[in-house]
C-alpha cells in the first residue's frame, strides 16, 4: 500500500506549547513557525496563510512571512524524495518565495523548526527562492512516517494597483515503496 495523498498534511503552526496546542488554530497571523498545529489547511481557499495586504501596507512594500508544517500521516511509510514548489502565483500580485526551514526533516511531535516574534521578521537561516517546477522544487531529504518538516513563504507587497484574490498555490510530490 503507497501513501496516498491524504496521508500528506499540511498544517499551520504554532509558536507556543506542542502539536497539539490549539494557540494557532484557525489564526493565520499566529502561523510563524516552531511545531505543526492540529489545524489542517485543507484547501487553496482565500487568507488561507496570510491575510489580506492593506492599502499601507502594498504602498509600503511590505515583506512578511508564515510558516506551514508538511507532514507524513501515513502510518508506516517513508515519503521519499520530496519537492515543494510554487504552483501557480497571480500575475501582478505580491511576490511569494518559499525555502525550508533549517531544522530540517523532524518527528512531528517534536519542535519542527524555528519561530519568529511577528510576521516581518524574517526567520533565521532560511534562504527563498521561487522554484516553478517540481524538477527545481525544494527538497527537505526523504520523510519517515510521523514526521515533517517546516516551509516557510515570503509575501513581498507589489505597490500595485489592489487586486481580489492575489496569492499562490504550493504543490509538494514525492514517492514511496508499495
Amino acid at each position: 500500500m503507497a501513501i496516498a495523498t491524504t496521508d500528506i498534511k499540511y498544517r499551520l503552526t504554532t509558536t507556543a506549547g506542542s502539536s497539539g496546542n490549539s494557540t494557532a488554530q484557525g489564526n493565520v497571523n499566529n502561523s510563524l513557525g516552531k511545531y505543526a498545529s492540529t489545524t489542517d489547511m485543507t484547501d487553496a481557499s482565500l487568507n488561507n496563510l496570510y491575510d489580506n495586504i492593506s492599502g499601507d501596507e502594498n504602498t509600503a512594500g511590505t515583506v512578511d512571512y508564515r510558516a506551514f508544517a508538511v507532514i507524513n500521516n501515513h502510518g508506516t511509510l517513508t515519503w521519499t524524495g520530496p519537492k515543494v514548489w510554487l504552483l501557480s502565483e497571480i500575475a501582478g500580485g505580491a511576490s511569494l518565495s518559499i525555502g525550508l526551514d533549517p531544522v530540517g526533516v523532524v518527528a512531528a511531535s517534536a519542535v519542527m523548526g524555528t519561530s519568529i516574534g511577528s510576521e516581518t521578521s524574517a526567520p533565521a537561516g532560511v534562504t527563498f527562492s521561487a522554484p516553478t517546477t517540481k524538477a527545481a522544487g525544494l527538497s527537505p531529504g526523504d520523510v519517515p512516517a510521523g514526521s515533517g518538516f517546516i516551509v516557510w513563504v515570503k509575501r513581498t507587497a507589489a505597490n500595485n494597483a489592489a487586486i481580489d484574490s492575489d496569492g499562490g498555490t504550493f504543490r509538494a510530490e514525492g514517492d514511496t515503496s508499495a
